[in-house]
C-alpha cells in the first residue's frame, strides 16, 4: 500500500477545487459537498454547538480515502485531526518486524490523530476499512477556535478524553476478562456504536477481519473464530461469514466463562438427540397415519 499524505495546500472556503484525499492515482474524491460547518461538525461529535460562532465562519475540508489507504503514518509530521464522517478505520502500532498491533477501530463520530500532538508526529498508523469520508481539522484552526470560544474548546477536550476512556476501558477488559468474555464485550461494543449511529444495533457487518479483532483483543485469531462459533451454537448470536446478529445482549454483557468444550459437545449431542427422537415420532406418527388410512 501506498503512503497517503493530506494535502499541504487547501483552498479557502467556496473554492471550487477538488481535493484528493491522497497522492497518485489511488486518490479519488466524493462528488458533492467537500465542507462542512462547525455546528454539522459538533452534531458529527455529539458535542452542544455554540451560537456565538457563525455557520460560516469556520468551514472543515472532507477528504476520501478508498478501502487499505492510509490516512497517516507513524512518524509523519502532525498538524491535523481527522473526524469520520462516514465508514471505518483502523489505527494501529507497527513494531521493527512488522507486526501490527490494533489500537482502535474508528467509525462515524469519532475523533483520531490526537497521538501526534505531544510529539508533534503521528505515534501510530490510521488505515481505512472501508471507503471513508473524514474531515479535517487543523491543529491551527482547533487553537485558534478555543482561544476565542472556551466553551468549545472545553467541548472538544471532552471528545478527546471520551476517547481515552474508551481505550483505557479496552487495557483494563484485556487484564481481567476470559477470552470469550473479551469478545463478548466487543461485540456489546459495536452494537451500541452501530446504535448511536442511527444503525440496527441487531445485525451488522464486521468491517474488520478476525485476525484484526484478535489483535484488539490480545487473542488469536483462531480463538476468535471458535469463540465466535460457540456464541452462535449457544444462540447468543448469528454468524455468516462477516455478518453477525446479535441475538441475546444481555448475556453477552454478563458473559464471563462458556462452559467447557466437553460440557458444550455433551449439550449439542443431547440437542441433536432430542431432534432426532422427534423427527422418529413424527414419522411413526406418520405411518399410523398412513395404516389407518389404508384401513
Amino acid at each position: 500500500m501506498t503512503s497517503s499524505n493530506v494535502p499541504e495546500t487547501r483552498p479557502e472556503p467556496g473554492s471550487n477545487l477538488n481535493i484528493s484525499a491522497a497522492t497518485g492515482d489511488t486518490s479519488w474524491q466524493r462528488q458533492g459537498k467537500l465542507w462542512s460547518n462547525l455546528k454539522e461538525l459538533c452534531e458529527l461529535l455529539r458535542i452542544p454547538s455554540t451560537s456565538s460562532v457563525n455557520d460560516e465562519e469556520f468551514l472543515f475540508q472532507h477528504v476520501q480515502f478508498k478501502t487499505g489507504q492510509r490516512v497517516h503514518t507513524i512518524g509523519q509530521p502532525f498538524d491535523t485531526l481527522f473526524i469520520v464522517h462516514s465508514g471505518f478505520l483502523k489505527t494501529v502500532l507497527i513494531d521493527e518486524f512488522g507486526n501490527e498491533q490494533v489500537l482502535s477501530f474508528p467509525m462515524k463520530g469519532d475523533l483520531f490523530g490526537v497521538d501526534g500532538i505531544h510529539t508533534k508526529r503521528y505515534a501510530s498508523e490510521a488505515v481505512a476499512l472501508s471507503n471513508c469520508d473524514l474531515i479535517l481539522l487543523p491543529f491551527k484552526k482547533f487553537i485558534a477556535l478555543g482561544r476565542t470560544h472556551s466553551e468549545l474548546e472545553h467541548a472538544m477536550y471532552s471528545v478527546m478524553s471520551r476517547e481515552l476512556v474508551r481505550e483505557q476501558g479496552m487495557v483494563s477488559m484485556l487484564g481481567a476478562l476470559s477470552a470469550e468474555a473479551r469478545v463478548a464485550r466487543f461485540l456489546v461494543s459495536l452494537s451500541e456504536r452501530f446504535a448511536e449511529m442511527g444503525y440496527s444495533s441487531k445485525l451488522f457487518n464486521l468491517r474488520m477481519t478476525r485476525h484484526e479483532i484478535g489483535s484488539y483483543l490480545g487473542l488469536t485469531l483462531e480463538t476468535v473464530s471458535r469463540t465466535l462459533s460457540a456464541f452462535n451454537e449457544f444462540g447468543l448470536i448469528t454468524v455468516d461469514q462477516r455478518s453477525i446478529g446479535i441475538k441475546d445482549i444481555d448475556s453477552l454483557r454478563t458473559l464471563r466463562r462458556l462452559p467447557p468444550s466437553s460440557a458444550r459437545s455433551k449439550k449439542a449431542s443431547k440437542k441433536a438427540r432430542e431432534a432426532s427422537l422427534i423427527r422418529n415420532g413424527n414419522a411413526s406418527s406418520g405411518n399410523s397415519d398412513l395404516q389407518i388410512a389404508s384401513l
